[in-house]
């Protein structure tokens, strides 16, 4: 049995022997946030089933609120109900608070500058050492009139609104994907046709499929130059009117791994190979480590194979599952290397230092840079107390170090809230024999 306190501060995972089952994945996270913001901004009516509840997405839903969107939530909030505005926000004055989400503080600084009012854009700590700055930079070539509160470069954010002009503009690309999703899903509603060029490198290219797969279902066409150059048309989204959100990739890595490591099989429904969400490519990675994947529609199942072997990969579009990867090294033969996933260092925590931290708590020999690390397991993995950092899936991905037959304490288990609440049951559920 899983064991916590009153107050949650952590959880004790106890040694698992057996890890299999089924479970039906939580919606999306990024699927929901995009097809709630396109909702408020569409024509029609918009019925999003499966919606995620997590604090990520009821950050969205409040920020949209405040912003003059009528959302109406189902008592479990897996249901929304979004009358669109057919266009930009029409509030005068909004002051929105964001937590740590950092889709809805990209997505909502650029489509806050559509509309015409004073707009107030705040988070928790972690948020205002987030960078921004490429994106705000971008938005003020476009015309935007934003100001940084505090520090120059991060939220807070100070939005006063009277539209974007669109045309031509670069943003660079090797920071964060979520700046090119808010550009792009703005575009529709810029007084000119939006042409986005890339500076550098794209870094998780699903994820801006993901945004155009949305786009185009509400009825607006991206051009896409080979992840160089986006053109968006003038227009209008329109509502789709019922719109059912898929199961989270990231969220189905914790457990196929846990199948990888002891045994399974277990089998994630609610989202199978079709998906474009990137991270639904780590049933490949479990694959290549010795894992055998089957699949069929709406479902991917893992169970052990041969022995776990280590590999040397780059995980640039997938650097959420890639986390997962970091742990199941701790099973793997030999040294496992994850690259080009420098985007860590500005997600919830710095998760390479936060992960090699970790790591060596448990007995591993980890070596990091600024874009890589290294991870040689111990002979024996050992007991530890896990730091969570705030970070959710810090906390996911550490559950797996219990699949060794020791114990596992985490701390602040309640950060799994942002994109998994239901985590530790789901976890506990497939740990019964």
């Amino acid at each position: 049995m899983i064991s916590h306190t009153p107050f949650s501060s952590f959880i004790v995972i106890p040694p698992v022997k057996h890890f299999q089952g089924r479970v039906r994945l939580p919606g999306s996270k990024s699927i929901s946030n995009r097809t709630l913001l396109l909702s408020a901004l569409a024509e029609g009516e918009t019925r999003i089933h499966h919606l995620l509840a997590s604090d990520d997405t009821r950050y969205m839903c409040e920020g949209l609120q405040a912003l003059g969107v009528s959302v109406v939530l189902s008592e479990n909030f897996s249901e929304a109900t979004i009358q669109g505005m057919a266009g930009p926000f029409r509030v005068k004055e909004a002051d929105l608070f964001l937590g740590n989400a950092g889709t809805a503080m990209r997505s909502l600084c650029a489509a806050s500058t559509l509309g015409e009012g004073q707009i107030r854009l705040a988070g928790e700590q972690r948020m205002t050492e987030r960078p921004i700055s490429d994106l705000v930079d971008a938005l003020r070539i476009m015309g935007a009139s934003i100001d940084y509160e505090t520090t120059e470069g991060y939220p807070p954010l100070h939005i006063d609104a009277h539209g974007l002009e669109g045309g031509t503009v670069s943003v660079r690309g090797n920071i964060s994907s979520q700046y090119l999703t808010a550009l792009l899903i703005s575009g529709p509603y810029c007084r000119k046709p939006l042409h986005v060029i890339l500076n550098g490198n794209l870094i998780s290219k699903p994820y801006i499929q993901l945004t155009i797969e949305a786009m185009k279902n509400f009825g607006i066409d991206v051009v896409n130059k080979n992840f160089e150059e986006f053109f968006v048309p003038k227009g209008v989204y329109h509502a789709p009117g019922d719109f059912d959100v898929e199961g989270d990739a990231s969220s189905a890595s914790y457990l196929l791994a846990g199948a990888a490591i002891a045994g399974g099989p277990v089998r994630v429904e609610g989202l199978d190979k079709k998906s474009a969400q990137g991270d639904v490519k780590f049933a490949e990675v479990l694959r290549r480590m010795g894992a055998n994947i089957t699949t069929g529609e709406g479902w991917i199942e893992c169970s052990r194979g041969t022995k776990l072997k280590a590999v040397d990969l780059d995980l640039n579009d997938i650097p959420d599952a890639a986390m997962t990867l970091a742990v199941l090294a701790l099973f793997a033969s030999g040294t496992t290397t994850i690259r080009n996933i420098g985007s860590w260092r500005v997600k919830e925590t710095d998760r390479i230092a936060a992960v090699a931290a970790e790591l060596r708590k448990v007995g591993a020999h980890v070596e990091t840079d600024m874009d890589n690390i290294h991870i040689t397991p111990p002979e024996k993995i050992q007991e530890a107390t896990i730091e969570t950092y705030n970070d959710h899936r810090m906390a996911m991905c550490f559950s797996l170090v219990a699949l060794s037959g020791v114990p596992v304490k985490i701390l602040d288990p309640s950060c799994v809230r942002k994109t998994y609440p239901q985590f530790f049951a789901d976890f506990a559920k497939l740990s019964a024999k």
